[in-house]
């Protein structure tokens, strides 16, 4: 995910499927950033497993 090149699809407003791929991560804020929402999303995995 840090080094990009991901490939992707969404669909626009009109509800036809783009394509896309990922950027590299290239300050450090955004790799901050990118560790802790990572962080979050492992923590509230395992409060759904601990049920």
């Amino acid at each position: 995910m840090i080094r990009g090149g991901l490939n992707g699809q969404r669909r626009n407003g009109e509800g036809r499927v783009r394509r896309s791929q990922t950027r590299a991560i290239n300050g450090i804020d955004q790799n901050v950033t990118l560790n802790r929402a990572l962080w979050t999303l492992a923590e509230g995995m395992l409060r759904l497993k601990t049920r």
